[in-house]
């Protein structure tokens, strides 16, 4: 069976890492029809549109889309993406793996985080000079969909439950509906769950990662967690992600475009790569999913490495040595 994929490199490094997962699925015995499209601040500075038409509809169409990393227009490239693959959930695993120098070596989370509404909505209004507001929106739909996603998630990795991260003390209606919603879909289910304030996970994570498991969350605390959780196992550069919809995907590496190292070609693709492992395993190809992942792990703990992990090798090194492990 052939897969459509999308390719999506946009700016900076993922000009570069977004290839070097390409080169890697290519390696595999799996049939890909890979095509390639424009977004980004580089496609805006050209044509006036950060995402033109054509990409958006590439993206809403295909089996699953790889997406490498958007600059200034960021907000204007990735949030339709993620509505054209009607992703309601991103998928951010944190783990430290052997071999690098991580603050807590012991950390494995996975954070399921809620991808559609929040203070991400859009709902901003300057009011006068002096006032500006923000609406945050949760619905109970959303909040359901993803806790549903949660508990179908646990059962099949085999996890024992999930911590649902919240802040239902202060915004008693916002998060105390998503808080309501999630644990009643959880006890639906008989799955286990316990919860944290989450200022307080804040703090717990970094003392002691290893309590933590599946982390399920509203977007803005799922985005600002799993970024401190980055800290504790070596940086963005490891984090992959999934944008995954009822019917298709979009994979993304969590660290943006890096415009220091931008065309020095030392970008370590790792975080891509794992994005392509996961987005395997999201297409039924589970084994090849593994294999790539064990690969990616034997270079990060052996080498080579690029100089973001004390190494002086090349994104095409890295690569490379991926695929010889493949």
């Amino acid at each position: 069976m052939s897969h459509q994929i999308a390719v999506i490199p946009g700016d900076g490094i993922g000009q570069e890492v977004t290839p070097a997962a390409v080169d890697v699925l290519e390696s595999l015995d799996i049939d890909f029809e890979f095509v390639e499209a424009e977004a980004g601040d580089a496609v805006k500075e050209e044509t006036g549109e950060a995402l033109p038409a054509e990409t958006y509809d590439l993206a809403a169409s295909a089996d699953a889309t790889l997406f490498g990393a958007a600059g200034e227009t960021a907000a204007d490239v990735i949030l339709p993406l993620r509505e054209a693959v009607d992703s309601f959930v991103n998928v951010r695993p944190a783990k430290a793996y052997p071999g690098i120098d991580a603050v807590r070596p012991e950390t494995d989370l996975i954070f399921l985080r809620e991808n559609t509404e929040g203070v991400y909505s859009g709902h901003e209004d300057r009011l006068t000079q002096d006032v500006s507001t923000l609406t945050r929106v949760v619905t109970e739909s959303a909040s359901r969909q993803l806790a549903e996603y949660a508990c179908e998630f646990v059962a099949e990795h085999g996890h024992d439950g999930f911590t649902v991260v919240h802040k239902a003390n202060v915004m008693r209606e916002t998060d105390g509906l998503f808080r309501e919603t999630v644990l009643e879909v959880a006890d639906d289910h008989g799955v286990e769950t316990d919860e944290v304030l989450m200022d307080a996970f804040a703090t717990q994570v970094c003392l002691d990662p290893e309590q933590f498991d599946v982390v399920v969350c509203p977007n803005l605390a799922g985005d600002v967690l799993s970024d401190l959780a980055a800290g504790l196992v070596g940086g963005l550069g490891l984090l992959p992600s999934a944008n995954v919809g009822p019917e298709r995907a979009l994979f993304e590496p969590v660290h943006g475009t890096a415009p220091d190292i931008a065309g020095e070609s030392v970008a370590n693709p790792a975080a891509k790569i794992i994005s392509a492992a996961m987005m395997l395993e999201y297409l039924g190809h589970d084994d090849e999913a593994g294999t790539v992942r064990e690969a990616v792990e034997d270079v990060l703990e052996s080498g080579p490495r690029t100089p973001d992990l004390g190494g002086d090798a090349s994104t095409e090194d890295v690569t490379n040595a991926v695929i010889d492990r493949l």
